[in-house]
Parts: structure tokens; sequence; C-alpha cells
């Protein structure tokens, strides 16, 4: 089933962008789903150990989200955004800004891209953009990595679960 589903992340030295790439084993129109339905994304977004609580979530063009990650001891950790472009199940423009006193401005500009692969498989995509290379190194040293593959491990579980519900209504 799974043919390449590592977590790939290309930070070039000195440069203010680096790439996301993730396949997963699930068309676009579900992955797209998972990463724009706060009903589905509050169960895979974020380390494991942590809870996540939605604020807000207005999944369109045009739209915003805030949403909080809870860790054991209580600690909250919110991050907000401004969704410049959804176009299903191809595209999501977004801004990503993690709310923590000392890293307030630090805003990304992030670009999520959700190619078809054959087998009904998809590559995502995300290429994000900071203010400054400090930023984008700062993002990378907080866990950013684990954080994400711990949820795309969660997420693989997540999708699993939605084709095999839907191949039994087929």
């Amino acid at each position: 089933m799974s043919i390449n589903n590592d977590l790939k992340i290309i930070a070039e030295k000195g440069k203010q962008e680096l790439f996301v790439i993730r396949e997963f084993d699930a068309p676009p129109e579900l992955v797209f789903e998972a990463f724009t339905n706060p009903d589905i994304l509050v169960h895979w977004l974020g380390p494991h150990g942590m809870t996540m609580e939605i604020d807000y979530y207005h999944s369109h063009t045009g739209g915003s989200y805030r949403y909080i990650h809870i860790d054991h001891e209580g600690n909250s950790y919110a991050f907000r955004g401004v969704i410049h472009e959804m176009t299903a199940p191809i595209r999501v423009i977004q801004t990503f800004e993690y709310e923590a006193s000392l890293l307030k401005g630090q805003v990304s500009l992030d670009t999520l891209q959700f190619e078809p692969l054959p087998n009904e498989r998809c590559k995502m995509r995300i290429h994000s953009i900071f203010r400054t290379v400090g930023d984008r190194d700062g993002m990378i040293l907080a866990g950013m990595a684990r954080g994400m593959q711990e949820g795309f491990e969660k997420l693989d579980n997540i999708l699993i679960h939605k084709q095999s519900q839907s191949n039994q209504h087929k």
C-alpha cells in the first residue's frame, strides 16, 4: 500500500523558505478535506500527546482560523491565520502564525498543493515563505518536523478509515 510516505522537509541554508513534501495513500479529494474540514483536522493536526481545540475555522477563500494545542500539563499553544485562496481539491494559500509572545509577527505564507498520483494516491507539497531566515530556522528548531510527522501518522489512520467507509458504500 504505502509507496513513499516519508516526510521530506527541504530548507536551504540562508533562504527564507522551506518545502514540505509528503505522499498519502488516499486521493487528493480526501486529503484536501482532511486539511480543510475542522471536524477532521481536530483529530490529526499536531504532535502526539496534545489535544486540539478549534476556536474558529472559516474554511473558504477569505476565511480565517485559530486553533489551540494543549499539552498534558495544560499549557496551550495557539495558532492563527487567514485563508487567501481555497480551491478544492487542488490548493490552499494561507498565512500561519504561532501566537507565542516571543514569536508574534512571525507569519509565514503557505501554499499547500494536492497532486493526484496513480492508484488513488496524493502528493502534498507545502511551500512556506517566512519574513526572515531566522523566523524559518526558529520554526524548524521548535520541532516542526516532529509535530508534522506525528500529525501525518494520525492522518494516515484517518484516511484509511475514511477510504474503507467509502469502499463499503460503493
